[in-house]
């Protein structure tokens, strides 16, 4: 017989809500933990996990789930969803924008699913050091493949991810219409192709905190990062980095709630408090994330708003990155890009 242990947590009606720690987790807790706490005397801590769904899996299947709250990358919601580890939240009340209009209509679209509900959206870019182009500098993201009128090493992340879709949009494939041609053989070859005329150029990087290092040191000119560790490195350490932010592959986190979670009209009331556009714009006027709300973007300060994924400008050209894809195609598109790595 399974003994079902109760955490503490749940015995004190509280909250035990898993995250990513660092700033992150520090904006979160001061937009959404600390005001949810006054607000609604329910008490609420937050814990560090590393994403994926090892620790998630473990405490569903053993029936013992420490976690009322998760927050989740998309692919992993996705396949925790689809593995029954999550409580459904399509029908969680989402508070209405201030102008009258509809909390669910209110989010941009992709960032709602049966269950999570979006937080924030972050993106892989390109930047460049502003000190190598002294000259005319990049704006496009089709100019991280113009070796000749920006000369320099590119940085780029070993995986075929953002890569493959940047290089068949510079091709002249319509953004629209990129998974479609790279679901076939042909065009990640076409892809591939579209690589090899930088090949000579690219310095592969494995972790995030590399890009910005390889910027700093100038052993590149130009490479693709996460937004937030180009806000991080050109605002708050002041260096000369500049963000491309067309073409920019953006992505959701979202908030979901554990299959057997054992305060779960907590966990929901939790939720949607961190659902409405004020409390999101709080969290993005301190972290370089844009909020998943589209009312949400016009409360952020003005020296803020400009390094948000979701600025208007910003938003324009963005492709978002399309998780189901990844997952259906992924395993044999990363072991055609090891072959071509291999060369």
């Amino acid at each position: 017989m399974v003994v079902l242990v109760m955490s503490a947590a749940a015995q004190e009606g509280s909250l035990t809500i898993a995250s990513f720690g660092g700033s992150y987790s520090e904006s979160q807790k001061k937009a959404f933990l600390a005001p949810f706490q006054q607000e609604s005397g329910i008490k609420a801590n937050m814990v560090d996990y590393n994403g994926g769904l090892g620790e998630l899996r473990a405490q569903v299947e053993s029936g013992n789930v420490a976690w009322e709250v998760v927050d989740m990358e998309m692919q992993d919601l996705v396949r925790a969803c689809d593995d029954g580890l999550l409580e459904p939240l399509n029908d969680v009340s989402l508070p209405k924008a201030a102008d009258g209009t509809d909390g669910a209509a209110d989010f941009i679209e992709g960032t709602l699913h049966d269950c999570g509900v979006g937080t924030v959206i972050w993106s892989t870019v390109i930047a460049f050091n502003s000190e190598m182009f002294p000259g005319e500098e990049p704006s496009k993201m089709a100019d991280f493949f113009d070796l000749k009128r920006f000369p320099g090493k590119r940085g780029l992340m070993k995986r075929p991810q953002a890569i493959l879709e940047w290089a068949l949009i510079a091709d002249g494939v319509d953004a629209k219409d990129v998974y479609r041609v790279l679901a076939k053989p042909e065009g990640v070859e076409r892809a591939l192709a579209k690589l090899d005329t930088i090949r000579d150029h690219i310095v592969w990087w494995d972790a995030h905190a590399q890009a910005p290092q390889l910027l700093a040191d100038k052993e590149v000119a130009m490479t693709m990062a996460a937004n937030g560790r180009i806000y991080t490195a050109a605002v708050a350490e002041g260096k000369p980095f500049t963000t491309i932010w067309d073409r920019q592959i953006w992505i959701q986190e979202f908030w979901a709630i554990p299959k057997g979670s054992r305060n779960i009209e907590a966990a929901r009331k939790y939720i949607a408090f961190a659902s409405r556009p004020e409390q999101m714009a709080v969290q993005a006027s301190q972290i370089s994330y844009g909020p998943a709300r589209k009312s949400a973007a016009s409360m952020v300060g003005d020296k803020m708003r400009p390094y948000l994924p979701t600025e208007q400008s910003n938003f324009a050209t963005a492709v978002h990155n399309d998780v189901e894809f990844w997952a259906d195609h992924g395993d044999a598109i990363n072991e055609r890009f090891l072959v071509w790595l291999s060369k």
